[in-house]
């Protein structure tokens, strides 16, 4: 019996060994977190906060954790059996995200709609869109409007987003600023757009996303191929 194992062999047995050890990794730092939480309760002054900070830091890794797990698993996602329409749940997610657009000061608009549906079960093509668009909220200074728009082709449908808006250079510079400084927090938007575009594209579509913050992105979903009679 040859001990060679076969590419998918290899990559399934790679995914369950990284699986084990995010596992690992996450039972001590949840625990970590109780405690801690116990701690801030107890604790006063300077003492306090210096274990608030260390929650805070806890729970991020434990997202960070989450998120690495989360993009191992979109790597061996087969497409689904059935297809789910992409538009109801477009205006679904861009519901929940309402609130946190508001709270950035950033305006959703919707234009069209679609017939277009791709081969992913609703619950992980919800997952997508809302990394997708959430990140893209979160990346934008105020005042600004994220236009999705809807467009049907011959051969293919289409979902853009584009940016319009501006606010003060003054602002624009201090949000850039706070980005480089934050490198967790530009790590797990690279993450989330990472994971959401396995997802669409395990599906049969295809995901570009523009500019650094990032300002836009193009989802292309490909027409089923007409079956000759």
């Amino acid at each position: 019996m040859s001990a060679t194992l076969q590419p998918a062999s290899r990559l399934l047995q790679d995914h369950e060994i990284l699986g084990e050890l995010l596992h690992s990794v996450s039972q001590p730092l949840t625990s970590l977190c109780c405690s801690l939480e116990l701690s801030v309760e107890k604790a006063a002054g300077q003492q306090q906060e210096a274990v608030a900070a260390a929650l805070e830091q806890a729970e991020r890794v434990i997202g960070q954790v989450r998120l690495l797990r989360e993009y191992l698993d979109a790597e061996l996602m087969a497409p689904a059996a059935q297809s789910v329409g992409l538009a109801p749940v477009v205006r679904a997610v861009a519901e929940q995200l309402s609130s946190v657009a508001a709270v950035n000061q950033v305006e959703l608009r919707i234009i069209g709609t679609s017939s277009a549906t791709i081969s992913v079960s609703e619950a992980r093509l919800r997952l997508a869109l809302q990394y997708l668009l959430g990140t893209l909220i979160e990346a934008q200074p105020a005042r600004r409007t994220i236009t999705l728009r809807f467009e049907e082709g011959v051969a293919e449908s289409r979902l853009s987003a584009q940016v319009e808006g501006a606010s003060s250079s003054r602002a624009d510079a201090g949000s850039a600023k706070q980005e480089k400084e934050d490198f967790a927090l530009l790590t797990s938007r690279k993450v989330r757009l990472a994971i959401a575009a396995r997802v669409l594209e395990s599906a049969g579509a295809s995901l570009t996303v523009g500019g650094g913050a990032p300002s836009n992105f193009l989802l292309h979903i490909p027409r089923p191929s007409l079956r000759p009679v």
